[in-house]
């Protein structure tokens, strides 16, 4: 019986490491990449949450959002443990995006369909 648990769970190690795709639902939901990140993502109303690691280099991230009207508000952790925030406000096409990175440096820049100036 334990040799069964062991092959399946082998097989399901080869499976999810050798395909990208999320599996869960939409609240809930675990996401692999073929570079070897793995993420948590988790919505409730209008809140998400990401937490992200990567297999090989043992690095992680997290990530926080809340949306209200057309403000996003974001703040998380790097994966070297700088910390970051950014509050997006949307207007048709058009994205403000202004905050500060996980280095300290404040950015602000307008996106759209045509990019971020």
């Amino acid at each position: 019986m334990k040799a069964m648990h062991l092959s399946v769970g082998l097989l399901m190690f080869v499976v999810f490491q050798g395909h990208a795709g999320c599996y869960g639902n939409d609240s809930l939901k675990t996401c692999y990449d073929d570079s070897g990140n793995s993420y948590t993502v988790s919505k409730f109303g209008n809140q998400t949450t990401v937490q992200g690691t990567n297999s090989r280099t043992g690095s992680a991230w997290s990530s926080q959002s809340t949306t209200i009207g057309n403000t996003t508000y974001q703040t998380g952790t790097a994966a070297d443990g700088g910390q970051w925030n950014q509050t997006i406000q949307t207007f048709g096409d058009t994205q403000y995006r202004s905050g500060t990175d996980s280095d300290g440096n404040y950015f602000n820049k307008t996106c759209n369909q045509f990019g971020c100036n």
